[in-house]
């Protein structure tokens, strides 16, 4: 059934992809999967999907594929969100009539987002001086370097400034689509569409790149796999450390050890993302007060849940209902052929 709770305005739901040759197919990849399919499932309102080529046709890709687009830079042009998954290098130049275009859609407030090291290209444009941004781990030492202007972010899956967002590795631009499509149609749409692709939900944009190593003995997984699972059934649950630690059958410092190797984080963060999330999902559904929402997922009051969601969402739960509450009245109102 369509999805009630879309905010993304009509003339906004255009995502244009870069094609170049030498495409990052992976990347690519991405953005077709997340954006381009076609998903009768989400209603009339969902995006519509084009590629721009950057180089006369058939591109090539990595994997021996060649590509034709749907049109070239001028497609930029018409587009809500530009996608620049991946480049072919991080020394390698950027066009200027891509930096022109890509500078034209920022200035008419297109979203521009980048995938691992599609990050250079947006640092080419000038879109990053500034900001905060995030790329491959690889990559962060050659875009500091030649970017200084830059408030690198590293250790992280994704950056969202906004109007210009940046994922870390290839993998990390599912987590960001993923992130984009639950700011523009509610967590309900971006868990089918996650669903479909046979990915996590959610994974939170703070989440470290690289962690020490997948617990590294099957016995402890056997015990920390289960308990994480208890965690996730039940975040609004009296969880101290002492109790997850004898939970799994470890001491408490080995414990906090084996767990910050399974999740790159310590467990009062990992409770809290968790929280918090259960909290965003529970006022995208609009059906309980704030008081109510807080306790289900795990604070003790509409007060207490405040500070640590505005930090991580930059807004008040008060606000962010609302937002959902604008949103289905512009799903109600849009145009059939939208």
């Amino acid at each position: 059934m369509p999805n009630p709770q879309v905010r993304l305005p009509v003339s906004d739901r255009l995502v244009v992809v870069l094609a170049y040759d030498g495409l990052c197919t992976f990347e690519f990849g991405v953005a077709v999967e997340v954006f381009g399919l076609p998903r009768p499932e989400m209603g009339e309102a969902w995006y519509r999907f084009a590629v721009a080529g950057l180089d006369p046709g058939p591109m090539r890709a990595e994997g021996g594929v060649r590509l034709l687009a749907d049109g070239g830079l001028d497609l930029l042009a018409c587009a809500g969100t530009i996608v620049v998954p991946g480049w072919r290098g991080a020394a390698m130049p950027v066009p200027e009539a891509l930096v022109a275009a890509l500078r034209a859609a920022a200035t008419r407030g297109a979203r521009i987002l980048s995938i691992c090291s599609g990050v250079f290209v947006l640092a080419a444009a000038g879109l990053l001086d500034g900001r905060r941004a995030t790329t491959h781990w690889r990559h962060a030492e050659a875009l500091t370097a030649r970017y200084p202007g830059i408030r690198f972010t590293p250790d992280v899956l994704y950056v969202d400034e906004g109007a210009i967002l940046t994922s870390a590795g290839s993998a990390a631009g599912i987590d960001l689509c993923l992130h984009l499509v639950r700011r523009d149609f509610g967590a309900a749409a971006a868990n089918r569409v996650a669903r479909r692709l046979v990915v996590p939900p959610h994974r939170d944009g703070a989440q470290a790149q690289v962690v020490e190593g997948a617990v590294p003995v099957s016995h402890e997984a056997a015990r920390l796999g289960p308990l994480l699972d208890a965690m996730r059934a039940d975040p609004a649950g009296d969880w101290p450390l002492a109790t997850l630690a004898i939970r799994a059958g470890m001491s408490g410092r080995t414990f906090l050890r084996r767990f910050a190797a399974a999740t790159g984080t310590t467990p009062a963060r990992w409770l809290l993302d968790l929280r918090l999330a259960r909290a965003r999902d529970l006022l995208e559904r609009r059906d309980r007060t704030l008081d109510a929402v807080a306790e289900a997922a795990g604070f003790t009051s509409a007060a207490a849940l405040r500070q640590p969601f505005r930090r991580r969402f930059g807004t008040s739960p008060a606000t962010y209902r609302s937002g959902f509450a604008a949103g289905s009245e512009n799903a109600k109102s849009a145009p059939k052929d939208a």
